[in-house]
């Protein structure tokens, strides 16, 4: 049976990235990201959510989400789901957690200037730089489908 392991994720980071060393000396930054959703009860109802993902990058794109990025800095990770295990040092308890090790974090953001400050507005005869379209997930009731022409 085929399987697959594949996220695709947009969102806010929470706090700015965490960046730590393993004993190989080999970058892993951890990006703690809010990833908003929002959709109708069965009463009508708009019903907002927040999920919140822990998302592990390695190596010199850990080092570059930590020099570019920040909290609330919009990012597109694709990735894949990961299991960690563990055992509570205090409580022997055993403990897991899901979470993503990115393959590719995508700055969706502006850039940052000097100390983390937003970089300054383009020269006015520069075009600004693209930006990703955002995302919103539409908000339907079942059964009102639109007509799709294929």
């Amino acid at each position: 049976m085929a399987s697959l392991n594949k996220v695709f994720l947009i969102g806010n980071l929470t706090q700015d990235p965490d960046l730590r060393r393993i004993p190989a000396g080999t970058a892993v930054s951890t990006l703690r990201l809010a990833v908003n959703e929002a959709y109708l009860s069965k009463a009508g109802e708009r019903v907002e959510r927040t999920v919140y993902v822990d998302v592990d990058v390695w190596d010199r794109q850990a080092e570059n989400c930590q020099q570019h990025l920040s909290k609330g800095s919009p990012v597109f990770i694709e990735g894949r789901l990961q299991m960690d295990q563990w055992e509570d040092r205090e409580t022997h308890v055993k403990r897991s957690r899901l979470k993503v090790r990115a393959d590719r974090v995508q700055f969706l953001g502006g850039r940052r200037g000097a100390a983390g400050a937003p970089a300054p507005a383009p020269a006015a005869s520069a075009p600004p730089p693209p930006q990703a379209p955002a995302y919103e997930e539409p908000l339907s009731k079942p059964g009102d489908e639109e007509d799709v022409p294929f």
